[in-house]
């Protein structure tokens, strides 16, 4: 599981990189830079739970669990706001980076979904985390 969160956090840094180089051609640039952000952070982010992990006590099931929320919560946090950023979306959870932006309502359905299902799997992994340490 370490090496797994080592290899999902890499690859998310060089997503938010490579976002970064995008941001002047999206039709949301402010919103892209909110995309690029989320890789800049939560790619460490995932090296740093790693970097933990040995310190957790979980089942092994718990350990699946916990890496599969983190791996959904923090691509799906990159992937929203990518998406926002190219199609111009995330009105309703992101309205400051949104702007004056608005896609269809499929693709602000979709971001909102991303957005807010992100949230609670980021919830629970660090609820289970912190049993896991404190244990």
């Amino acid at each position: 599981m370490q090496t797994l969160l080592f290899v999902l956090g890499l690859i998310l840094f060089l997503l938010g990189l490579l976002t970064g180089l995008a941001v002047p051609a999206m039709k949301n640039p402010r919103m892209g830079l909110a995309s690029h952000l989320q890789g800049m952070t939560n790619g460490p982010f995932l090296i740093v739970i790693g970097l933990l992990w040995p310190h957790l006590n979980l089942t092994h099931v718990w350990q699946v669990v916990t890496v599969a929320l983190l791996a959904y919560g923090t691509y799906a946090n990159w992937l929203a706001t990518q998406l926002a950023a190219i199609w111009g979306a995330g009105r309703k959870l992101a309205p400051v980076a949104a702007g004056d932006h608005v896609a269809s309502s499929t693709k602000e359905r979709l971001v909102n979904f991303l957005l807010a299902s992100l949230a609670v799997a980021m919830v629970a992994a660090t609820v289970i985390l912190m049993v896991g340490i404190l244990r």
